[in-house]
């Protein structure tokens, strides 16, 4: 499995008080020290947290972005224009703190097929974030998705609670269909240094893309070494 560290939340520290501490530049610089695939950045409608100018100034470094994104225009064309090694389509509500499920891709599979065709057009990859459930799995096969990334979010909850093995078992079966479908796995939302190890146990995932607890970690270890330690665990 490889790491993808998503930086949002450098960005929406930093808003918290404008100017430009502490700087996404630099979180990127040392993020790509160390040996992760990609840098996730979710450009939101209401720009919250990652602003248009970010995306251009952290692509200049020479990264891989993961640019998470609403399937809307506006967004569209800032992403043909970004060119980002990898986009990934979430659902996005103005109102929510962070993204709370998986995409609904069955709902609107035949909208979806056609808003990605441009990205793949212009060699993007392009990932569908979704629930882990047969119907989400198959409609992203569908509209022709390079990948899926699950939504590990109910997994994070159930493991808190210490019955998580329904939840994982959930998470295997459709990885086990996307595979057989053609689709990559990526996974993410929720994952942290105490549960990530059990992705170990979902096979042929590719990737993990996780923010908020290296970050979190990050402010009392410091974030090359958090990132590290992720990296170690995911090994």
């Amino acid at each position: 499995m490889k790491l993808g560290v998503n930086i949002d939340h450098i960005a929406t520290l930093r808003n918290a008080r404008g100017g430009i501490e502490p700087s996404i530049i630099e979180a990127a610089k040392i993020a790509l020290k160390e040996n992760i695939l990609a840098l996730t950045m979710h450009l939101r409608e209401d720009r919250r947290h990652i602003k248009d100018e970010d995306l251009y100034e952290v692509k200049k470094l020479g990264a891989k972005i993961n640019l998470e994104m609403a399937a809307t225009e506006e967004i569209q064309k800032i992403a043909l224009d970004l060119k980002p090694y990898s986009v990934c389509i979430v659902p996005e509500r103005r109102q929510e703190i962070t993204t709370e499920g998986g995409l609904d891709v069955a709902g609107q599979k035949e909208y979806l097929k056609e808003y990605i065709k441009p990205l793949k057009n212009a060699g993007i990859l392009v990932s569908m974030f979704i629930d882990a459930h047969p119907a989400q799995v198959e409609a992203s096969s569908y509209i022709g998705a390079d990948y899926i990334e699950m939504h590990t979010g109910c997994f994070t909850h159930a493991f808190e609670k210490g019955d998580f093995e329904n939840e994982l078992e959930k998470l295997k079966s459709a990885a086990k269909l996307a595979q057989s479908l053609g689709l990559k796995v990526n996974a993410g939302h929720g994952l942290n240094y105490e549960n990530v190890y059990l992705m170990k146990e979902i096979e042929g995932l590719c990737e993990l893309n996780i923010g908020h607890s290296i970050i979190s970690k990050a402010v009392f270890d410091g974030l090359q070494a958090s990132i590290k330690k992720m990296l170690e665990l995911i090994k």
